[in-house]
């Protein structure tokens, strides 16, 4: 699978972890000199705290379009060091 944002392939993984229709891309599989940091955090009932990171690529940027779960619950700890995408970004075979 591949996570691609302004034609820019952001992450690439056959591993990727398939929880409510989002894959979550294993961490080292995200290529982090795209990711900035953000101090945006929301709360799942059942997965726990999501932390999230802009993209950015080339002077586009892309606010809070990746999302992880630094401690998961224990209901969702298969993406444990994962991360996973939205807000235009393509994930493709």
């Amino acid at each position: 699978m591949k996570a691609i944002w302004n034609n820019i392939v952001i992450a690439e993984s056959s591993n990727t972890v398939v929880v409510e229709n989002n894959h979550y891309f294993p961490e080292e599989s995200v290529k982090k000199e795209y990711l900035q940091t953000s101090n945006t955090t929301t709360i799942c009932p059942w997965k726990g705290t999501a932390n999230y990171y802009h993209i950015q690529v080339g002077d586009e940027l892309n606010n809070d379009a990746v999302w992880y779960y630094a401690e998961p619950k224990d209901a969702a700890k298969q993406i444990k060091g994962h991360m996973a995408f939205w807000k235009g970004v393509e994930i493709t075979p």
